[in-house]
């Protein structure tokens, strides 16, 4: 009887039968079901798997993928007004070509074995976002918008030892389900309501939820729909009063030329740089980031890495390290008050290398580019018969549209405008029910005029 060949696969080199006899014997091993021995027989898949036949040249997979790519429809070869929190703005060439560079890009978490300039680097990405938001202390960057808004929240609930948090309901569902599962163990979360016709939250609703187990209110400006919350203060008022904080999460884009929330009663800010210079990559790229004003108490409940500059040994020379390094779980381990460990620090080096490029001057010219791009969008789209604008508050970048007198669907519409090579808005009736019929549109500073002509167009022929 001939032995069964082994199968040596050309990806991976540790199933090559000696190869994978000296792993087992370096570590006692006698044959490889020993390492799975507490996975219950139930769990175990026995049959072959049905793999395709691995290509053996590079050439033959390159072309493979490449193939399987082409079936993609990106925002280079259409027009795209889809937004939603990942944001098609430009990245200028100098952010690729930062975060490329080998003293940053690592194959770990921007964790190099040596320090060549990323505390640095941090540092001053640190300092140009507490500049635009008018804070002392921004950490560097943790997974995304939903891990800051969430770490936050959990902040709060340390510093009030509180055990509840009122949520606008008009966050990203998706991040709200991950908030709630993130703070569920320790606290509740109540949505307060929002306005119907303006889209603004609805305080009446607030003042009813609010209650001394409450440890802080969150809601986010511009909102999910882009809405400008104009009463940011007011809510703050609300907060403070029952001794609970406020907690604002924002598009740090929007602050060329808006208020930033330290300005209108907000103990902490939160949000994603992923508009800062860099790409969607399917989605983000993301990078969360959380600030404060220059208070011990809360500075203390951050668990991820802050990155300070202190004088050296050395007359005229400065180091940078972590700020209070006995906060985070690196130091406190399983008693650690939330777990940090992967981050998303490369990106605070990318928004750092854009915000140093742009300027105020640059973020307050971008924010009037898009401004009035939008308001040209909202023009032009509700000038076609069965479209109306869904809020009348003022906005940002994004906008609902009702398309329920077309008498279509929001789904065919977007089948025939990708027809015409045109993402039109994000669908907004499944996550919303009481939105049927409508879509979120965004326009970026790379939405030209003739692209929001051609989309009002391509709406007239399909309604």
């Amino acid at each position: 009887m001939s032995e069964k060949k082994h199968f040596v696969h050309p990806y991976i080199p540790n199933s090559e039968p000696d190869v994978k006899a000296e792993m087992l014997k370096e570590i006692g091993v006698k044959d490889i079901e020993e390492l799975f021995e507490d996975i219950p027989e139930s769990l175990r898949y026995r049959k072959e798997m049905k793999l395709p036949k691995p290509l053996l040249s590079e050439m033959e997979l390159k072309a493979h993928f490449e193939r399987l790519l082409s079936k993609n429809k990106t925002c280079k070869e259409n027009i795209s007004f889809l937004g939603g929190g990942c944001y098609n703005h430009y990245v200028p060439a100098i952010c690729d070509e930062i975060n490329g560079r080998a003293e940053f890009l690592t194959a770990y978490a921007g964790e190099p074995y040596e320090d060549h300039g990323r505390f640095h680097s941090l540092f001053e990405y640190e300092s140009l976002m507490a500049e635009m938001l008018d804070f002392d202390v921004v950490n560097v960057p943790t997974y995304d918008w939903t891990q800051a808004a969430s770490t936050s929240i959990r902040m709060a609930g340390r510093l009030t030892k509180r055990s509840e948090v009122l949520v606008s309901e008009i966050v990203s569902p998706d991040r709200f389900d991950a908030i709630k599962n993130y703070i569920e163990p320790v606290m509740k979360i109540t949505k307060v309501n929002h306005n119907m016709i303006t889209g603004l939250m609805d305080l009446e609703d607030l003042k009813k939820k609010i209650n001394p187990e409450v440890a802080a209110i969150y809601f986010e400006n511009p909102s999910y729909f882009g809405i400008i919350e104009n009463q940011g203060e007011i809510i703050s008022e609300i907060a403070h009063k029952n001794g609970s904080l406020s907690i604002v999460g924002t598009d740090p884009i929007s602050l060329g030329l808006l208020k930033p929330p330290s300005q209108y009663g907000a103990d902490i800010a939160c949000g994603d740089i992923q508009g800062l210079g860099i790409h969607m990559y399917y989605g983000g790229a993301t990078g969360g980031f959380i600030s404060c004003r220059d208070e011990e108490k809360i500075i203390m409940e951050f668990p991820s890495r802050l990155f300070g500059i202190t004088k050296t040994a050395v007359e005229g020379e400065w180091g940078f390290d972590d700020v209070a390094y006995n906060r985070t779980s690196f130091a406190h381990r399983e008693n650690g008050k939330e777990f940090i460990g992967t981050a998303s620090a490369l990106w605070g080096i990318t928004a750092g290398a854009y915000l140093a490029l742009m300027g105020p001057k640059g973020m307050q010219e971008l924010d009037q580019h898009i401004l009035q791009k939008s308001l040209y969008a909202i023009k032009k789209i509700t000038a076609v018969k069965g479209a109306k604008l869904r809020f009348t508050s003022s906005q940002f970048k994004e906008f609902v549209i009702d398309f329920t007198g077309s008498g279509k669907k929001v789904q065919e519409i977007n089948k025939a405008l990708l027809a015409k090579g045109i993402f039109g808005g994000k669908d907004l009736s499944y996550e919303f029910p009481q939105l049927q019929n409508c879509a979120l549109y965004c326009i970026t500073e790379l939405v030209s005029k003739e692209d929001i002509d051609k989309l009002a167009e391509t709406l007239n022929e399909i309604i």
